[in-house]
């Protein structure tokens, strides 16, 4: 098992490693989330400079690719990734928008998707798009909200596939029902938590 860098963790506990690295003009932040004991580990949202990314794969020990969702910003890098090898997985409802990009295989709401001795739990999340997604990492505090939840509240949603209603109601049916403790990171920004953003969400 390759020793990860330390330069781009961002949060571990003694089974979990996950790192961090901000890419391209809209400053997407893509994850990596790493089995501490057994060295596997996913990518979610393979968006820009993919000659970093695949570095970062190559030395995490990444299989699979997740993405949050279609937007174009999250995608840049998906064509080189799955060139490399790496398997792509989105939603079926967003999967139109990586047709000239590609993808390989479908991700399904509460589908648990194994790596290592980890798991992680895919929440719908529709309204910043019809199929965007979030990540509960099981048995650890953090969710991976793309552009679903940031600090302040929800995601743009005054584009052609947006729809304001359904993103609040997504959020207070599928995220808000987290502890306040949980940390939320999202697609750009911050790290904050479900209890700092609940009031907001009234706003």
């Amino acid at each position: 098992m390759t020793t990860a860098p330390s330069s781009t963790l961002h949060w571990s506990d003694s089974d979990v490693e996950v790192h961090k690295v901000v890419v391209g003009p809209y400053e997407n932040n893509v994850f990596v989330v790493r089995c501490a004991r057994t060295g596997d580990a996913v990518l979610i949202d393979a968006a820009n400079e993919h000659e970093q990314l695949l570095e970062l794969c190559r030395s995490l020990g990444v299989t699979r690719v997740l993405e949050t969702h279609g937007h174009w910003d999250h995608i840049q890098a998906v064509p080189a990734m799955r060139e490399a090898g790496y398997e792509v997985a989105v939603t079926r409802l967003d999967a139109p928008m990586l047709d000239d990009v590609g993808y390989d295989v479908f991700l399904d709401d509460t589908e648990v998707v194994e790596f290592g001795k980890l798991r992680m739990s895919a929440i719908h999340n529709p309204g910043h798009t019809p199929g965007s997604i979030s990540f509960e990492l099981v048995g650890t505090p953090l969710l991976f909200t793309g552009d679903t939840l940031f600090p302040g509240g929800p995601g743009n949603t005054a584009t052609d596939l947006g729809d304001f209603d359904t993103i609040i109601d997504s959020i207070t049916d599928r995220l808000l029902t987290f502890p306040d403790s949980t940390i939320v990171l999202p697609g750009h920004g911050d790290d904050t938590t479900i209890g700092t953003e609940r009031p907001h969400l009234d706003e």
